[in-house]
């Protein structure tokens, strides 16, 4: 074999290892792609999870979201000042979801499920009221998003839900639960 073909060879050698070393980068690149959103996810469910856990334990804190959601007028001023605290844990949670989707680390369908969530709570009167005062708590992005949100005429929070469910309305569709 002359110094040409072992040259040749070589080439051709380091040429498939520049190839592998390429692929093995992709699979590694898009491998860690799949991490990042799955943990993007994660980060966001348990950023909401963390404000909505509270409700579900502390049945005080469950009455003054439900009832301030609806009507600030029908708590006391210590209420409405623990409402608005729990109104910027939840919006924040919202704000960190969307953080994560404009950056692309969040699936369409589960931002979906986000969004519908935001339109509803955002047009509860309390939650609005919150919004229309403190709004510039949250980054100019969120604002606008926010802002620009088409609220449903019926929100549907817990706020409401519950009397939906006690007068057997739409919620189950006029059938009272089964036990």
């Amino acid at each position: 074999m002359n110094w040409e073909a072992i040259n040749a060879t070589a080439q051709i050698v380091s040429s498939l290892a520049v190839v592998a070393s390429l692929w093995y980068l992709a699979v590694q690149v898009n491998r860690s792609t799949r991490i990042a959103k799955l943990t993007a996810h994660d980060a966001a469910a348990t950023a909401l999870r963390d404000v909505t856990k509270q409700f579900s334990e502390n049945v005080e804190i469950a009455r003054i979201w439900r009832v301030g959601l609806e009507n600030l007028e029908a708590l006391s001023a210590d209420d409405r000042a623990r409402f608005y605290h729990a109104a910027f844990q939840f919006l924040k949670a919202m704000e960190t979801i969307h953080f994560h989707y404009i950056y692309g680390l969040m699936d369409e369908q589960i931002w979906r499920g986000y969004w519908n969530l935001y339109r509803h709570y955002l047009a509860s009167p309390g939650l609005e009221y919150y919004w229309r005062r403190r709004h510039e708590l949250f980054s100019e992005r969120f604002r606008t998003f926010a802002d620009a949100l088409d609220r449903p005429r019926q929100p549907l929070t817990v706020g409401n839900l519950l009397g939906d469910e006690k007068e057997g309305n739409s919620a189950l569709g006029g059938r009272q639960p089964v036990n």
